[in-house]
C-alpha cells in the first residue's frame, strides 16, 4: 500500500532538471526567465554547497526532517541544473549508515573533485567518542554512490562543517571549525593529511568585533567558505550568533592572515543560522544560502536558495539580499529531448522517490498538484507530448499548460491504472499550440487519493515521425541505420539507457572513430537542428561529444552539437544542443556521428535524436 505522508510533507517545492540548449554558429537567444527561491521544495535542504563539473553545476545539501525541532538530519541529497531556473533532483546517494562508525548528525558538508573522483567532506558523531568527527566519502561520479573513504573519523576535534581549497600549487586545505577555527594541509589521496591540524587565530582584525560576548570576541561562528579570485583567498562564513548573517575575511595566501571586510548577507529570513557556498558558473557569479521561506520552514527546517552578483572592481563582494526571485535563467530547457520529471523550476504539492528505471520518479501526486519547468523553448510548435507514467489506482490526467498551473491548456494525457506505482507505461497525446520559449506547467487531475507517478516527459515537434532524423534512433533494432568509422557495430543487450537494446562500437583504434548516420537528404540549409543522443564507456565516463560534419564544394566542415554534457545516475551520459546548420554551394555528404575526445575505449550509445 502507498504510505500516507504527513502533512508537513505535502507542501510546495521546486526541483530544477536542466537539458542543455547550447547555440553554435548563428542563433538569436530569448530574453532571460527568472527563477524562484528556494529552489527545492519537495524536502526541506540546508548547508548549500556547489560544485561544477563538466559544464554542469552540482549542489550538494543537508536534509532537515519534517517537523524537527533540533538539527535532525540523517542524509544528505545532491541537486544539478545547467540553467540557474531548473534542478534535477539526485536523491540521496549518501546517509548516516555510510558511516558505520558514526550514529547521528549529518550536518553540512563539502565536495571536491580531484584524481578523477569526488570527495564528500562531512561532520558527523563518532559513536564511540561521542564527539563530532569530520569523515570523507568518496564517489566516481558527482551523483555517487559515495563510500567510506577511511572507515573511520579524517580528523576529530568536536567541531564542524569542512570546507576544501585546492590551491593552484596542487596543495590541498581542509578547514573545519565551531567555535574556533582550524586548517590542516590534504595530501594528494585527498583522504590523508600532513603535520596536524593548526588552529588560525581568530582575532578581531581578521574576523571582526562581536559585541557582549567576552568568550567570542570576534564574529566568526561557523561554516567556512574558503576560495580564491584572482590572486585573493576569500574566506565567507557565518557570522555572530543568533540569528547569524554571512561575513567574509580575505588573505594573501591560504593560511592568512586574514583581514575583516564586512557582511556580505545580512540577517533575514525566519532561520536563525545561514549557511555560505559561492561559485563561478556560466559567466556568472552566484552565492548559495539558506532560510526557513517554505511552508512550515525555521531555524530547523530550512531551504536552500540562490542569488547571482557581481564582485565590486576592487574585489570586494557586495552586500546581497535573500529574493524570492533568483538568478535569471542561462539559455532554455529543450522540450523535444527526453525530460526528467524531477527537472523542476518550481513544484507544489509533489515529492521524489527512486525509481526502479533508475534515477528518481515524482510520485505522491493528487489532484491540482503540478510542476512547473521555466523556460520551454517550443520553437515553431510542438505537435504531440509523451511521458512514462505508473499507477497503482486508477490513474489520472496531465493537464500541459503554458504560463500558470491554470493557463493555456495544449494538451490532456490520460494515466491508466497500470497495477503498481512502479509498474511504467507510455502514454502520448496531441497538443496544440506550444510555441516559442514559455514557462511549462503539468497540472494533475483525478480524483481523490494518489493518482499516478511520473518518470519522464518529451514533446514531439511539428512535422510527425517523431521529428527524429536519425534512422532507428532507439537501438531497438539493432545497427539498422547505423555505420561504424571504425572498429565493431554490435547491438547490446546487457546494456541499454531505455528499451532493450544499445550499439556498442568496440575495437575503436583512434577517438575519431564511433557510430555514425548520413543526413545529407534530411538537412536544411539555415535550420536549426537539435540533437540528443545517451553515451555510455565500457571503463568510467566517456569524454564523448556528437558531431556533424557537411561537405559543400569540396570544403568539409564540422559542427560539434554537444560540447556539454551530463552524467546521469546509472552511469549514462546525455549529450544534447543546438546548432544552426548553414553551408555555400551543393552539399554532397554530411554525416552524424558520435566519437570522444580522446581514449579508444569502447563506446555505447542509445536513444538518439537529430531534428
Amino acid at each position: 500500500m502507498r504510505p500516507v505522508l504527513s502533512g508537513a510533507r505535502r507542501r510546495s517545492r521546486h526541483l530544477v532538471l536542466w537539458t542543455v540548449s547550447l547555440f553554435l554558429l548563428t542563433t538569436l537567444l530569448p530574453s532571460p526567465a527568472r527563477a524562484d527561491n528556494p529552489i527545492v521544495q519537495t524536502i526541506y535542504t540546508a548547508d548549500p554547497a556547489p560544485l561544477v563539473h563538466n559544464g554542469r553545476l552540482y549542489l550538494y545539501t543537508g536534509h532537515d526532517e519534517d517537523g524537527s525541532t533540533y538539527f535532525t538530519m540523517r542524509d544528505w541529497r545532491v541537486y544539478s541544473t545547467t540553467d540557474m531556473a531548473n534542478w534535477t533532483d539526485h536523491g540521496s546517494p549518501m546517509s548516516l549508515a555510510t558511516f558505520a562508525w558514526a550514529d547521528a548528525n549529518a550536518w553540512a558538508g563539502h565536495v571536491a573533485y580531484r584524481n578523477g573522483k569526488f570527495y564528500w567532506y562531512v561532520p558527523v558523531r563518532n559513536r564511540a567518542t561521542g564527539g563530532m568527527a569530520i569523515g570523507v566519502a568518496v564517489g566516481d561520479s558527482p551523483t555517487g554512490p559515495f563510500r567510506d573513504a577511511l572507515g573511520r573519523p579524517l580528523v576529530e576535534n568536536g567541531e564542524i562543517d569542512p570546507n576544501v581549497l585546492i590551491d593552484d600549487d596542487g596543495q590541498a586545505y581542509l578547514y573545519w571549525g565551531n567555535p574556533r577555527l582550524w586548517y590542516v594541509r590534504l595530501n594528494t589521496d585527498m583522504i590523508s593529511y600532513s603535520g596536524s591540524p593548526t588552529q588560525i587565530p581568530l582575532t578581531t582584525a581578521g574576523f571582526g568585533t562581536r559585541n557582549g560576548n567576552a568568550s567570542r570576541p570576534t564574529l566568526y561562528e561557523e561554516g567556512p567558505w574558503v576560495f580564491k579570485r584572482n590572486g585573493l583567498y576569500y574566506n565567507v562564513f557565518a557570522a555572530e550568533c543568533c540569528s547569524e548573517f554571512i561575513g567574509y575575511s580575505t588573505a594573501p595566501s591560504a593560511t592568512g592572515p586574514w583581514t575583516y571586510r564586512g557582511t556580505v548577507m545580512p540577517k533575514q529570513g525566519s532561520s536563525f543560522t545561514n549557511h555560505p557556498g559561492i561559485i563561478d558558473f556560466a559567466g556568472n557569479s552566484y552565492f548559495f544560502y539558506h532560510n526557513g521561506a517554505l511552508p512550515g520552514g525555521g531555524g530547523y527546517t530550512r531551504s536552500v536558495a540562490v542569488e547571482r552578483f557581481s564582485y565590486n572592481a576592487d574585489g570586494t563582494i557586495p552586500t546581497i539580499n535573500m529574493t524570492t526571485a533568483g538568478p535569471p535563467q542561462v539559455g532554455t530547457l529543450n522540450p523535444y529531448v527526453r525530460q526528467e520529471a524531477e527537472t523542476i523550476a518550481w513544484g507544489t504539492g509533489v515529492e521524489t522517490e527512486p525509481s526502479s528505471e533508475g534515477g528518481m520518479n515524482v510520485g505522491f501526486i493528487e489532484n491540482g498538484d503540478n510542476i512547473k519547468v521555466k523556460g520551454v523553448g517550443f520553437g515553431s510548435g510542438a505537435s504531440s507530448f509523451t511521458a512514462r507514467v505508473a499507477s497503482g489506482t486508477s490513474g489520472g490526467q496531465i493537464e500541459v499548460r503554458l504560463g500558470s498551473a491554470t493557463g493555456t491548456l495544449v494538451g490532456t494525457c490520460t494515466v491508466p491504472g497500470t497495477g503498481g506505482w512502479q509498474n511504467w507505461t507510455t502514454v502520448t497525446c496531441p497538443v496544440s499550440g506550444a510555441t516559442g520559449t514559455r514557462d511549462l506547467y503539468l497540472r494533475f487531475a483525478g480524483g481523490s487519493g494518489y493518482l499516478l507517478n511520473l518518470n519522464w516527459w518529451q514533446f514531439t515537434p511539428g512535422g510527425g515521425s517523431g521529428g527524429n532524423l536519425l534512422t532507428n534512433g532507439t537501438m531497438e533494432d539493432g545497427t539498422t541505420g547505423w555505420t561504424s568509422s571504425g572498429g565493431t557495430l554490435s547491438s547490446a543487450t546487457d546494456v541499454a539507457h531505455g528499451g532493450s537494446r544499445s550499439l556498442l562500437n568496440s575495437g575503436r583504434t583512434s577517438a575519431w572513430q564511433g557510430p555514425h548516420q548520413n543526413v545529407t537528404s534530411s538537412l536544411t540549409n539555415g535550420k536549426s537542428y537539435t540533437t540528443s543522443v545517451w553515451v555510455r564507456s565500457q571503463s568510467g565516463t566517456p569524454s564523448a561529444k556528437a558531431t556533424l560534419t557537411f561537405t559543400a564544394d569540396g570544403t568539409t566542415n564540422y559542427v560539434q552539437l554537444t560540447p556539454a554534457q551530463t552524467v546521469n545516475t546509472n552511469g549514462w551520459t546525455q549529450l544534447t544542443g543546438t546548432a544552426t546548420v548553414s553551408w555555400t554551394g551543393t552539399l554532397t555528404n554530411a554525416s552524424f556521428y558520435v566519437e570522444t575526445a580522446a581514449g579508444t575505449d569502447g563506446l555505447y550509445i542509445d536513444d538518439a535524436s537529430f531534428q
